[in-house]
């Protein structure tokens, strides 16, 4: 269903636009990412370091029983699934909403153990080095919003929305109050909103805390001298708790273009041994599973000219649903990232069965967990 070598590819873009479109800073979205079928990037989290014994019950069982009860939670049992690659002791977790991961984020270093399941602010809570490494998907991408909720004068708000001024702080000695937290954290500014974490039946602290700053401009610097500074047995962990791509404001991201248009990305763009492809197979195909098969071989076949495939997925979905995520995609893992550029380079842009193929890099780590 590939055209023969030579065969003509899609018309090349205006010159004009490429140049306008790769004329964006690097490291960077456009403002669509953000739309809804991107945006459950920002409510997943990746989790490493996991006790041999995790299961996907086990590891969702536990952070809810860490974040049920605190008075950051809006309702019961945030995190709604996680998906374990056992070969590697990671899984991917996804939460009701993008607040409810950014306070799992604040439990990075806590121990999956027994003695972890209490509502303690352990010794290792904040610590990378010790217990679980929580990060955001390389994928994240900062929510470009400002928290324009107006204040009532000498009122602090006890809500810290997900803004890009957001930040967290962990590791602070339970003994410390909120007024003292505050005057702490007043010296480098007026704040906006603040919460220390807790746990509403008890009311007892567990070390963690969001702020954010009236003044924007001091964010930096508070979090720079916040960070590691002593308090008792303690050294106070802070940081934005928002990190990664920024956002810009155009019609499509530099990696995208590339895609598209078959030129060569950006040095530090994303890559991987991962690839997408779409447009090469629709719902009513996937229907007919001789048809899907057939499909699936010739990619494989064309797939494997550029390297040694490791693995291909075809998302089928269940009960005929046409909408589940991953339907109508190919996903293919070479053994070789040099492999899976070579395959870009090569199949973007390309006719198959007279429709022309799109493609993209895919996170190797949703792929092995099956995270469409």
């Amino acid at each position: 269903m590939f055209p023969l070598p030579g065969a003509p590819r899609q018309q090349p873009m205006d010159p004009s636009r490429l140049q306008a479109f790769m004329a964006q800073p690097g490291n960077q979205a456009n403002p669509n990412a953000l739309k809804p079928s991107t945006a459950r990037q920002s409510k997943r989290l990746f989790v490493y370091n996991l006790p041999a014994s995790a299961t996907d019950d086990s590891v969702s069982d536990f952070f809810n029983l860490q974040l049920n009860g605190l008075n950051v939670t809006r309702g019961a049992d945030p995190c709604i699934s996680a998906q374990m690659n056992k070969g590697s002791g990671y899984a991917l977790l996804e939460f009701k909403t993008s607040e409810d991961a950014t306070n799992a984020m604040a439990l990075n270093g806590i121990t999956m153990e027994p003695e972890a399941m209490d509502t303690t602010n352990g010794a290792t809570n904040g610590d990378a080095h010790k217990g679980l490494d929580i990060r955001r998907p390389k994928d994240y991408i900062v929510p470009a919003v400002t928290d324009e909720t107006a204040n009532e004068a000498g009122i602090l708000s006890n809500i810290v929305p997900d803004t890009q001024n957001k930040i967290s702080i962990t590791n602070i000695p339970l003994y410390l109050d909120e007024a003292q937290m505050q005057e702490l954290l007043q010296s480098f500014g007026e704040l906006k909103s603040f919460i220390l974490v807790k746990d509403t039946s008890s009311e007892q602290s567990r070390g963690i805390a969001f702020c954010e700053y009236m003044d924007p401009s001091v964010t930096d610097a508070a979090v720079d001298s916040l960070h590691g500074m002593e308090l008792g047995d303690a050294a106070l962990r802070v940081k934005r708790a928002s990190i990664g791509i920024q956002q810009v404001n155009s019609e499509m991201s530099v990696n995208a273009m590339s895609l598209i248009a078959g030129t060569e990305l950006k040095e530090g763009a994303d890559t991987g041994r991962v690839l997408c492809l779409m447009n090469m197979i629709t719902p009513e195909e996937l229907m007919d599973a001789e048809e899907s098969e057939e499909i699936l071989e010739d990619i494989k076949e064309e797939c494997s000219k550029y390297g040694n495939l490791l693995e291909t997925k075809m998302p089928r979905g269940s009960s005929g649903n046409r909408q589940a995520a991953g339907i109508g995609k190919i996903y293919v893992k070479y053994e070789e990232a040099a492999s899976a550029q070579k395959a870009l380079a090569a199949l973007a842009g390309r006719k198959f069965a007279d429709r022309t193929v799109v493609v993209t890099y895919f996170g190797e780590e949703y792929f092995d967990v099956g995270a469409w």
